[in-house]
């Protein structure tokens, strides 16, 4: 996903370059120089942190397990992104999630720019003490370069409010007399946390889904129905009838996007599968997801993955493999897992016609080439999850200013704020003969290029 990432980023300054109206005032050779040096800036971070963190176990024994803070470009404002507790974390993966966070909050106009971290171990093969202590241990070793105005880390895979709370009460030990409310976001909220930041992904996820059919297309009916554009066509086809829904991945953000859908009165959509990392649950007719969610929670977040588990969760469901999901014959995917789900070894098996990408990287860049090709909508994650990063920006000012929205009101500034975005990218997409991918993209990069020239950076 990099290597597509970077060459689309490279598209957007060329186009930007040769357009006449973008920064008229940069004129040949400083045109070009001012260009190179963007290119320069954003395919490198600015700051690369890395250490191996000591922690004694239970059994008496000492492992050091490498972590990472990558801080790619504050252009924008201050560094912001999650912490990824994975075994997969590496710097690579780490380095690329940071150059996203960079484009994602331009996309949005949120006033970040973007950093990551990642540490690199299973939270389920550590006991509550040992993960305390590792978070602890986190903060201690990167101390001087997190803090509210520095660089705010939010959970991420593997990590959630319990994690953000341990690792706010170091920083505040060890910055003693210091603000330490908007160190860390996504805290509980009796912890200085917003209400609604739990939901916020997820809920952002399927809004833009169902913003652009329920909203958008209807909206905007007749001069689709006129265009050439394929993408029109296939959104056309979607918007009036009732579509099939596969969730992959059912944590935080999965949940929430299969509950919306369950829930919605906008679209007439069902759920038909939901998957963790254990199994496919398929039920052509809908399955239940409140009543999965209730399992789930009484579960260690997994879903039913045997028949006296089904019966038990009080739902009528068939147990497919894991990965058969992304396979079955639905309309809309949500994919909300990890990162490089569909590859040039399943795109041909594909038959959604509408994917909603709520994990980061989940498309490779053959599939998404591919995918696009044959007329398929790809929601990409720089516009369908950002719900988590305009709520974390919502808490940071809350911290601030120390007064707290309800969670109504949270959840009517993140979904004006994700709209005034596809009211922007919309109706390019549908304009140009550009995947929505680099349509988000353009707009990153000519919003971040003309910030840096502004700054008088691009020399």
């Amino acid at each position: 996903m990099e290597g597509q990432t970077r060459a689309i980023i490279q598209s957007s300054l060329n186009a930007l370059l040769d357009s006449k109206t973008f920064l008229p005032e940069l004129k040949d050779r400083m045109r070009t120089q001012a260009f190179t040096s963007m290119s320069a800036i954003l395919s490198t971070p600015n700051k690369i942190h890395k250490s191996f963190l000591r922690i004694p176990l239970d059994d008496g024994s000492v492992v050091r397990i490498p972590s990472f803070r990558v801080q790619h470009n504050d252009a924008l404002g201050p560094y912001k992104g999650g912490i990824r507790f994975h075994e997969s974390v590496n710097e690579e993966e780490v380095v690329n999630l940071a150059f996203l966070m960079t484009l994602k909050n331009a996309l949005h106009n949120v006033p970040f720019g973007g950093g990551k971290g990642g540490i690199i171990l299973n939270p389920r093969h550590y006991s509550e003490k040992e993960l305390n202590l590792i978070c602890r241990k986190y903060v201690r070793y990167f101390s001087d370069v997190i803090g509210p105005d520095k660089d705010i880390p939010a959970p991420d895979v593997g990590s959630g409010e319990r994690e953000m709370d341990w690792m706010m009460a170091e920083y505040k030990k060890i910055k003693h007399g210091s603000p330490y409310l908007g160190s860390f976001t996504g805290k509980s909220v009796a912890n200085g946390g917003s209400l609604g930041r739990r939901e916020a992904t997820g809920k952002g996820v399927y809004f833009t889904f169902r913003y652009l059919f329920s909203d958008y297309v209807r909206d905007h009916a007749e001069e689709l129905a006129a265009s050439d554009n394929p993408f029109a066509a296939t959104a056309l086809a979607h918007s009036n009838r009732q579509l099939k829904v596969a969730v992959q991945g059912f944590g935080n953000v999965g949940s929430i996007a299969a509950w919306e859908a369950y829930s919605s009165t906008e679209i007439d959509n069902r759920v038909v599968a939901v998957s963790d990392r254990n199994v496919t649950l398929y039920n052509e007719d809908g399955l239940d997801i409140p009543a999965l969610i209730a399992f789930a929670n009484t579960n260690r977040g997994d879903l039913p993955s045997t028949m006296d588990q089904i019966a038990q969760a009080g739902v009528a469901a068939t147990l497919k493999g894991r990965d058969e999901l992304l396979t079955l014959p639905v309309d809309v995917l949500i994919l909300a897992a990890l990162e490089n789900q569909i590859h040039e070894g399943n795109m041909r098996d594909i038959h959604a016609r509408i994917i909603v990408e709520g994990a980061n990287a989940p498309t490779t860049q053959e599939a998404d080439e591919y995918l696009s090709d044959q007329g398929v909508i790809i929601v990409p994650d720089i516009l369908a999850n950002a719900g988590g990063v305009i709520v974390s920006y919502l808490e940071w000012l809350q911290g601030r200013e120390t007064q707290f929205y309800t969670e109504e009101e949270v959840f009517r500034l993140l979904l004006a704020k994700m709209k005034s975005t596809m009211d922007i990218i919309l109706p390019q997409f549908f304009g140009d003969p550009f995947p929505l991918r680099q349509n988000c993209f353009i707009h990153s990069v000519m919003r971040l290029t003309t910030v840096l020239y502004r700054q008088g950076k691009l020399y």
